[in-house]
């Protein structure tokens, strides 16, 4: 089950991937980063913005930083300025590491309520379950955009976990 050690390794997975797509998507124009593309959220820039919402509500949850003001329908648009979008994706990355060095043995304990605006009501689940859906659900999005990028013509470096680079593995 999730520890300290699990949560290190996907802060800085999250991190070491989010510069390898965005770095990918780089390569793209504008116009190309908004094409829809049939993803659940349509383009590139509209995934990596839900993918970030997703990160700064669990985030919020997990660590009482602020969380987004908008709901899910909303999340597709903090990616509309990509320049902005890109520093402070790395300066929460970066905060996201922060939390997975400072999380306690005991903060894995318990459950953890909420109000998902998603389901419409009230949820309790093990913290446990709540760390696992984060680096998840992170995946989940990162791997429509590797395939809309691929789609479009862009070659996003490795991604899988044991390939990591050295300088990320000590961050």
């Amino acid at each position: 089950m999730p520890n300290q050690t699990y949560v290190l390794t996907m802060a800085r997975y999250n991190l070491w991937q989010n510069e390898n797509l965005i770095t990918a998507a780089d390569t793209l124009s504008a116009a190309e980063r908004v094409q829809d593309r049939g993803a659940f959220f349509g383009s590139i820039n509209a995934t990596f913005s839900h993918l970030y919402w997703g990160d700064m509500i669990w985030l919020s949850r997990f660590a009482g930083t602020p969380a987004p003001t908008v709901g899910i329908p909303q999340s597709t648009g903090l990616a509309d300025d990509w320049q902005a979008f890109k520093a402070d994706r790395k300066a929460f990355d970066q905060r996201i590491l922060q939390w997975a060095h400072e999380v306690t043995p005991d903060w894995f304990q318990g459950d953890l309520s909420w109000f998902s605006g998603a389901i419409g009501r009230d949820v309790t689940k093990p913290k446990q379950m709540l760390v696992m859906q984060l680096f998840n659900h992170q995946t989940h999005h990162r791997g429509q955009i590797h395939a809309m990028l691929t789609a479009a013509g862009a070659r996003p470096g490795d991604t899988d976990v044991p390939f990591m680079p050295d300088e990320y593995l000590t961050m």
